[in-house]
């Protein structure tokens, strides 16, 4: 229930005999004010109908707890942090003093400057409850943020409500999501239709196949899927899969729906070639030689090993562009409409200006037929090939930036406008009509949800681009992580930058304050969890933009910890408390990336506050010791490129929607909450 709660923000009903809870319900109702939560009249009315809710209250209670990251003990270095923090040098002596004065041995680690051989160095010297006891209690503000919680259907109800809303998601998944989604999968053992992702697909064939019912495929690939999702490996194929053996009555599950799919539509064959080593592997594992009663089946693994020829679509698709026949490229990939989208820059820019027309044919022909999320992400991708990028900033699924500079030519203006009107039009015609249309004025920024790849597990996160208000005197952000065997040390650095994104100093264990700003200071061990604050005062700090970032300094990795995330407060200047607060966390996310420096968001000034900007995004970084004096020219560059990139905003959604209304649509109200049925209202209106 827990997951249930944190997920979608409902509590599933109670199932106990039915009494008088009131006192548990006030009870309750105050300990979520306390996290910045309240619930709604209907959950307290639940509450206050049963004999005994204790327990029930104390699982909504921990459950937002958890949300917002004070699950945890979060005790920084220093008990009174923001206040007492010293000079970075001057501790630093103290801590040699301190060394020198308990006769530590390592005096040859002291004297070449390693911090961790200093006993007082990286470990809180007190406890929780002294911090605790160093803190006022925290004052109410009126500009203090609550989240409602809504009493939901029964326990059964709301894991099938979850469970439909992953499975038939129009956006792959995160990587907690996906998980998610395989354990509710063996749990109701539903079938849901349409299922537009193929990795939500084969995470639900995987649970089928368990069961020994019949996977639903319809390309080779998806049967390669299923397999690695069965065998605990990569869906996303990215990754190579170690491939488990399957039981009999799989085996044949799997073959008879290889054999199924290529018999009726034999050209699926060239998809073989995009993964061949992973048919081979799983070959080895299936026998289809055994099973001459699928030959089809046969012919894929005959494709892996070289012993059959096929070409691929890709193939034919490249030795088009090799004899520059761009026509006959748009032609081959007319066959594949969503393989035609994603092509679209490649043949505008080896294409001649009397070439476009046939493209733009080609795209109004495949647009109906292609999902529309591609649509959307077509439409963003093109506006911005005017002119060049400020730098380059690929992510891959797992978010791992790569940055370079842009050095593609401009697309042609007309020709860009051509295709945009053909992306506009189609999307329009999948639009639900309305008479009249309201959005929230916070949600015009947020970028809609074209993939939850481009985003974290957690409280209060937007996807990628997405740009929201922060208001409030002081902006502290922090990070915690719990190592799980080797001693791992994170750092919390803020760079600070100029309005050009000139770097214009920092804060982290080698500055410990810099420009009003503070930090909380360095924990280098985590075995019990660990950390880190950094504050921002709006009136202090001159800087135009603060950006954050995690900084994996040794040990292990954001995707070996036990736990990790980062998030930020905000507060009033009087309002005290202690340094975590969870009633003032306006953003908590889970760090799990493949990098080892992690830039969640970036913070520029605006007025009296800050805008932030989600950024999601994990830089290679180095295998120890990374610091920001070593990573500030890809950090510049990370940053401008994406600020200066136009997103599909729920802003730009709604200027569409507009465009299509009429006075007897109805009335609807854009919300965070129906976005994404919108979204699914475009990817599902296929003819």
């Amino acid at each position: 229930m827990l997951t249930l709660i944190r997920r979608t923000l409902r509590v599933p009903l109670a199932t106990g005999a039915a009494g008088d809870g009131r006192a548990a319900a006030r009870q309750l109702d105050s300990a979520l004010l306390q996290v910045g939560f309240k619930a709604s009249k209907e959950l307290l009315g639940h509450v206050e109908g049963l004999a005994q809710p204790t327990a029930y209250a104390k699982t909504i209670v921990d459950a937002v707890r958890g949300l917002v990251g004070d699950d945890v003990q979060h005790n920084p270095y220093f008990k009174d942090f923001p206040h007492g923090v010293p000079d970075t040098v001057e501790f630093w002596a103290d801590c040699v003093r301190d060394a020198l004065a308990r006769r530590v041995p390592d005096f040859h680690e002291i004297g070449r400057g390693n911090l961790l051989a200093l006993p007082r160095y990286g470990r809180v010297q007190h406890t929780y409850e002294e911090m605790l006891a160093a803190h006022d209690e925290l004052l109410p503000s009126i500009k203090d943020h609550l989240t409602v919680l809504q009493l939901g259907g029964t326990l059964e109800e709301e894991t099938r409500r979850l469970f439909l809303e992953l499975a038939t998601s129009p956006t792959p998944l995160n990587e907690a999501d996906l998980t998610l989604l395989a354990e509710l999968a063996e749990q109701t053992g539903e079938l849901p239709d349409p299922i537009p992702v193929r990795e939500n697909r084969a995470v639900v064939n995987a649970a089928r196949l368990a069961r020994g019912a019949a996977p639903v495929v319809d390309t080779v690939t998806d049967v390669l899927r299923l397999a690695c999702q069965a065998s605990g490996g990569d869906v996303t194929l990215l990754e190579p899969a170690r491939l488990r053996s399957f039981r009999r009555p799989e085996r044949r599950l799997l073959l008879a729906a290889l054999d199924s799919t290529v018999e009726e539509s034999p050209g699926k064959l060239g998809d073989v070639l995009k993964h061949r080593e992973q048919w081979k592997r799983l070959g080895e594992r299936l026998h289809p030689h055994e099973h001459e009663q699928w030959p089809h089946a046969q012919d894929v693994f005959a494709v892996a090993r070289k012993q059959k020829t096929v070409r691929s679509l890709a193939g034919r698709v490249e030795i088009a562009f090799q004899d520059s026949d761009i026509r006959k490229a748009a032609e081959i990939l007319s066959t594949a409409p969503g393989m035609l989208v994603r092509q679209v820059d490649r043949l505008l820019r080896h294409g001649t200006k009397e070439d476009v027309p046939h493209i733009v044919d080609a795209i109004s022909k495949a647009a109906p037929e292609t999902s529309g999320r591609v649509l959307c992400s077509l439409l963003e991708h093109l506006e911005n090939r005017t002119a060049p990028d400020a730098a380059r900033v690929f992510a891959n699924r797992s978010r791992r930036a790569w940055i370079t500079e842009d050095s593609r030519p401009p697309l042609d203006q007309e020709a860009v406008e051509s295709i945009t009107a053909v992306l506009e039009d189609e999307i329009l015609r999948r639009l639900p009509e309305v008479s009249e249309l309201t959005v929230d004025p916070d949600l015009l920024d947020v970028t809609v949800p074209l993939s939850g790849k481009a985003s974290e597990e957690g409280f209060g996160v937007l996807p990628r681009g997405s740009r929201t208000w922060v208001e409030g005197e002081l902006l502290r952000f922090f990070t915690y992580w719990r190592q799980t065997e080797m001693r791992t040390d994170y750092d919390l650095t803020a760079a600070l930058l100029g309005p050009d994104l000139d770097f214009q100093g920092h804060v982290s264990w080698t500055n410990y304050h810099h420009d009003g700003a503070y930090y909380s200071g360095d924990l280098t061990d985590a075995s019990e969890g660990a950390t880190e604050f950094i504050d921002i005062p709006r009136d202090a700090s001159t800087s135009r933009f603060v950006v954050p970032q995690v900084n994996v300094y040794s040990g292990e990795g954001f995707n070996e910890v036990a736990e990790s995330m980062f998030g930020f407060m905000t507060r009033d200047g009087d309002q005290r408390g202690k340094p975590f607060e969870p009633s003032t966390v306006r953003a908590r996310s889970a760090m799990r990336g493949t990098g080892r420096v992690a830039l969640p968001v970036v913070f520029e000034r605006a007025g009296d506050g800050w805008v932030a900007t989600w950024l999601h995004l994990y830089l290679r970084g180095a295998s120890w010791g990374n610091r920001i004096e070593t990573n500030r020219g890809v950090l510049r560059e990370t940053i401008a490129g994406v600020l200066s990139r136009k997103y599909f905003t729920v802003a730009r959604l709604a200027e569409l929607i507009r465009r299509k209304s009429n006075q007897d649509g109805a009335k609807l109200h854009l919300t965070l909450d129906n976005l994404l049925d919108i979204t699914a209202s475009v990817d599902n209106a296929r003819p």
